[in-house]
This record gives structure tokens, C-alpha cells and sequence, in this order.
């Protein structure tokens, strides 16, 4: 996948935009006004902060049901995107939790965003929903009856879960490309917020043969450089809170320092291969 035909970058910042708990969820509030009012800010402050992306996900609808989720999820999650869309430029990706993959895929081609996220595409995980298992052979039917060309962006061994065969990286970035043809992989620390780790990042690089790998989870300004010389971008959210709270908006002057971070760290990897280039 061309990062920079989808981007207009080659190494995008994606900001999340977690929507307060839709209807149905076990915290729904009634309004869907307040979503959208929600989902709006969030969205103007990414944009506004220099992201390249957003994604928009049912991050407050836990606990998640580990199979397909409610029509009305489906339905306010396309009104939401739609008006998300109306305000921002950048491309939308959606991501429905825990894995449905398909109402995502659904979702994107109708409203015309341009890539989901999926937890789990391939292999078997242990969750706190239960055993999740990848169906990409689902999915990948699904795209193509639709005649959809929305991106694929799979989690390797995902947070918040544990593989119920042993741990092997390289083997699980490999199926996860090779046989469960996602478009890009992302690796995650164990848990939301949790800094993905490098040597993983360097790993899943090496064997991902030119398939962009994201970091998609515990980046912060702090620490973004550095885990950018190890991957092509990120997908953000925890640490644009304000005050670094999951539960508050997004604060558009962390936004800004995060991006302007990350800014440093992509000059810093492009000069260092530069380097190496010609050293060699």
C-alpha cells in the first residue's frame, strides 16, 4: 500500500476520535446529539493540530461484544462519520470494536471513508469478550462483493488479549500479510495507552517487506521520535486528552506538540538513512 497516495505523507499521524457510548451500550446516554457534538470536536482539533488521518471508533460502548454489533451501532456510526467527514480533510478510516470487521468494511464503503482497523484478521486470541478468532476469509469476500478498495489495517497479536498459540512476532506479521492480505499492520503495547515496544517495531519492519507498520498504542510526545525511526507511522489518541485522560477531548495544544514531535522524528529518520545510503 502507497502511504503517500492515501496520506499525501509517508509516515501519517491517524488521531482517533473515540465516541461517546451509542445506543444500546450499556452507558448510552440518549442523545445522539452529544455524540455528534462530541465527535465534532474531537475531530476539528486533530484536523486543526496537523494530523493525517482520523479514525473513528465505539471506544466508550464497552464491555464489547466479540462478534457482530448492533444495526443501531452500524447506523450511528455512518450519521457520525458522515458529519466527521463534512468537517475534516484528511482521510477517515473507522473501526468497529471489538472485531467487526465486516459492519466497519460496511460502513467505510458506504460513507466513503478509505480504511478500517481490525483487532484481530488472523490467528486466535483470548479477550476479555471471550475467544476471538480472525476471519479474514469473511472479510476479504465481504470487500470484494462490495467492490470496495477501503485499506485493511490489522492488529499483530492485539492489546488487551493474549494468543492462545505460542508468541512468535515474525510468524503472526507474516500470516497476518501474507495470508490475511492486510494492507498495513499495526503493533500495540499489552493494553490501551501502553507503549508498543521497539525491538518489536524493528522486528515487524524487517519482516513486513514493505507493508507499512503502525504503532497503535502509548505514543506520546515524549517518546514518538524515537519509535518513529522503527515504523512508517501511528495511530494516536491517550496522550492528546486533555491531561492525558482516555475519558476527556481532545486538547488541540497537545495535539500540535505531538505532531510537531513527530515532525522532528521523521527528519531525524530520513537524515540517518541518508546517512546510511551513502555509506554504503
Amino acid at each position: 500500500m502507497d502511504l503517500y497516495q492515501l496520506f499525501k505523507t509517508r509516515t501519517p499521524i491517524i488521531g482517533v476520535v473515540h465516541l461517546l457510548p451509542l445506543p444500546t451500550s450499556p452507558r448510552w446516554g440518549g442523545s445522539l446529539k452529544a455524540v455528534i457534538d462530541r465527535a465534532e470536536q474531537e475531530a476539528t482539533a486533530l484536523a486543526s493540530g496537523g494530523v493525517d488521518g482520523i479514525i473513528v471508533e465505539n471506544f466508550f460502548d464497552a464491555p464489547f461484544t466479540k462478534h457482530q454489533v448492533d444495526p443501531a451501532v452500524v447506523s450511528a456510526m455512518s450519521v457520525v462519520t458522515q458529519r466527521v467527514q463534512s468537517l475534516v480533510t484528511v482521510p477517515v478510516g473507522i473501526n468497529v470494536l471489538r472485531n467487526d470487521g465486516r459492519s466497519a468494511m460496511a460502513i467505510a464503503t458506504c460513507v466513503k471513508a478509505q480504511f478500517i482497523r481490525v483487532n484481530v484478521l488472523t490467528g486466535v486470541m483470548a479477550t476479555d469478550q471471550g475467544i476471538i478468532e480472525g476471519d479474514a476469509y469473511q472479510l476479504l469476500r465481504y470487500r470484494r462483493e462490495l467492490g470496495s478498495d477501503v485499506k485493511i489495517f490489522a492488529d499483530v497479536l492485539v492489546k488487551h488479549a493474549h494468543p492462545l498459540s505460542s508468541v512468535n512476532l515474525t510468524v503472526a506479521v507474516e500470516d497476518t500479510i501474507e495470508r490475511g492480505l492486510a494492507d498495513a499492520v499495526i503493533l500495540s503495547g499489552w493494553s490501551t495507552g501502553s507503549p508498543t515496544n521497539l525491538k518489536d517495531l524493528e522486528l515487524a519492519s524487517a519482516v513486513a517487506n514493505g507493508t507499512p507498520v503502525f504503532i497503535g498504542s502509548g505514543a506520546s510526545w515524549e517518546n514518538i521520535a524515537t519509535l518513529l525511526q522503527a515504523a512508517d507511522g501511528v495511530i494516536v489518541s491517550s496522550s492528546l486528552k486533555r491531561h492525558g485522560r482516555r475519558e476527556q477531548p481532545i486538547d488541540p495544544n497537545r495535539v500540535s506538540q505531538f505532531v510537531e514531535a513527530a515532525r522532528k522524528g521523521w527528519n531525524s529518520k530520513g537524515e540517518s538513512q541518508s546517512i546510511s545510503s551513502v555509506s554504503r
